[in-house]
């Protein structure tokens, strides 16, 4: 019987990491459940092992009933009856094993029937899943909705939709619209409030919704009369037993096939407002988009590890030349290459999980009491830190998710071009990674505050001044040579002093930081445990030889450049 926890020790690794102490202190307060359910842990050891009991009844139903029915759900896919959607079969019989065994709304307070648990261990959950079949993963993953109903909902729409997530009730964020996708201020859908009803109304159409069809939908709405920005724009909670939705269409997308992808149309829909008027976009869906992403750098760990996975197999069997191909140093460099890759991706995954537990810990304990002074300045930080991983992580774990399934396929040769095999199907959900819930470009957009603040290079220098074993402080010095060169490329495109050529340079500078961030965690992950000392040497010279190449672009770049640049955009306007 296959489990996608156990035959991984590197998520049990992360589960073990130092900082998991204090955040689970911090989650169960002082263990104080422990006094009114059985089944909340007594102490930081029972947790851990809660984790782990849990993540392996995941791993089994990915194992062996998510992973074996992806190749139907792919082939079949969702369809429209009667203004609503019905999963296809596999997809339904994912969502019942999971419901049964009572895995939806693991993070939520076990007063709504959640098990309460950590951030990590439940990404853990959402990267499993997603080895297993990506496109299922946006449905199970869209529980993320209860965490932003958790902390900004009323008590009485915590009272009513919290218990329904864990009981299986599916879950969307309707953001989207024809007109309005990045630039969600320019969200139309109309929010009115009925006087006579006693509620408000929506009306209009959202695309590109995943899950569209769900039990509970947090819908961004325009409010406010006159408005044309963020300003007008409020979070709404409609429920679909209120049947004043209606599915369109679903779109014939290249991955995620399970996954439904709907345009939908609101006719005079009853829905009740989440926290404050005009607070929609500028708080609440910014909050939301940022769990979105992490759990976007989830799905995509989870589909590099697939499809290395796919890659080792197939080139142990394969056969040419009388051995097996992953003998040809050609083929076993690009699997070292992509291993190391994956193992990066995945060592960022867990940090800024971390960071994102610590400061929701402190968020939640201050609805109840006061922070103290270091608490509040340990959230303050916590906060700053997970605000600048988490677009880092969602670039660079799409990324590598599609250069690993593009090595696996070429790894296949021809055959992997064919539905004979899984990685046809998994380079084909990898492509949506870098897109949706903000583009690669966009990621950058964030994460470029992480360079220009500062907390990229204080980062650096707290991993940098953690010893580690003498045969491997080269790697730490060439990491060394990595952040002073770093600084120098952040230097000269600092000194011009012009917005656009930071804009310009953005990429460069988010990737040499991340290169550096990366190796950084993986050489300290290799103090602890010393089978990552491969990966961490790999991705530390290939970080420093690609760092070098940017470093070289912008220390060899001019103010000109971006004049160039622009007079090009001239022309391909003018041709367009």
């Amino acid at each position: 019987m296959a489990n996608f926890y156990s035959d991984n020790e590197d998520l049990k690794f992360h589960l073990g990491h130092p900082l998991m102490k204090k955040i689970v202190e911090l989650k169960e307060r002082g263990f104080v459940d422990k006094e009114t359910y059985d089944y909340a842990p007594i102490d930081f050891e029972d947790a851990l092992d809660s984790y782990d009991k849990t993540l392996e009844i995941v791993g089994d139903i990915c194992g062996n009933i998510l992973d074996p029915n992806a190749e139907s759900v792919d082939a079949e896919g969702p369809e429209v009856i009667n203004d609503r959607v019905k999963y296809a079969r596999g997809t339904q019989e994912n969502h019942d094993a999971l419901t049964q065994a009572g895995l939806y709304g693991m993070s939520l307070p076990r007063e709504y029937g959640g098990l309460n648990f950590a951030m990590v261990p439940y990404v853990v959950a959402a990267e499993l899943v997603s080895r297993a079949d990506a496109g299922f993963a946006n449905i199970w993953g869209l529980q993320d909705c209860a965490e932003t109903i958790h902390e900004f909902g009323s008590k009485e729409i915590k009272d009513e939709f919290l218990p329904r997530i864990h009981q299986g009730q599916t879950a969307a964020m309707d953001l989207t619209e024809p007109d309005a996708g990045s630039d969600l201020q320019a969200v139309q859908l109309k929010a009115t409030w009925d006087e006579k009803k006693g509620t408000w109304l929506l009306n209009g159409v959202k695309r590109f919704i995943t899950n569209g069809d769900a039990e509970i939908s947090l819908v961004l709405a325009r409010s406010e009369d006159g408005t044309n920005d963020a300003r007008g724009l409020s979070l709404f909670v409609y429920d679909k037993k209120d049947n004043a939705m209606k599915v369109r269409r679903i779109e014939h997308k290249l991955g995620i096939i399970g996954s439904p992808t709907c345009e939908l149309v609101f006719t005079n829909a009853p829905a009740v407002l989440v926290g404050d008027r005009k607070m929609g976009l500028i708080k609440y869906v910014m909050s939301l988009m940022n769990g979105a992403r992490l759990g976007v750098g989830a799905q995509s760990v989870g589909l590099s590890e697939a499809a290395y996975r796919e890659a080792v197999k197939y080139a142990n069997e394969r056969m040419q030349f009388g051995k097996a191909i992953i003998q040809f140093p050609a083929v076993y460099e690009l699997l070292t290459n992509m291993k190391a890759k994956l193992q990066a991706s995945r060592a960022l995954l867990y940090e800024t999980s971390r960071f994102v537990d610590v400061y929701k810990a402190y968020y939640h304990i201050s609805q109840d009491r006061k922070l103290e002074k270091n608490e509040r300045e340990e959230q303050k930080e916590f906060n700053k830190l997970a605000d600048c991983y988490t677009p880092l992580l969602k670039l660079f774990a799409s990324e590598y998710s599609n250069q690993i399934a593009y090595d696996s396929l070429q790894i296949h040769g021809g055959s992997g071009f064919m539905k004979d095999y899984p990685i046809e199907r998994i380079i084909r959900d990898a492509r949506i990674t870098t897109i949706y819930e903000g583009t690669s470009q966009l990621q950058v957009v964030a994460a470029i505050k992480g360079v220009t603040t500062g907390v990229f290079l204080q980062q650096m220098k707290a991993y940098a001044a953690t010893p580690v074993h003498t045969d491997m402080e080269y790697m730490k010095k060439t990491l060394a040579d990595m952040t002073e060169e770093y600084v120098k490329a952040y230097e000269l495109v600092h000194a011009v002093g012009d917005n656009e050529y930071l804009d310009f340079h953005a990429r460069r500078l988010v990737e040499m930081a991340g290169h550096i961030i990366m190796g950084y965690l993986l050489l300290l992950d290799a103090q602890r445990d010393a089978r990552f000392t491969n990966s961490a040497d790999v991705y530390i010279k290939l970080g420093a030889a690609w760092n070098k190449d940017r470093y070289n672009y912008i220390a060899k770049s001019h103010i000109d450049d971006l004049g160039i640049y622009k007079m090009v955009q001239e022309e391909v306007i003018k041709q367009a």
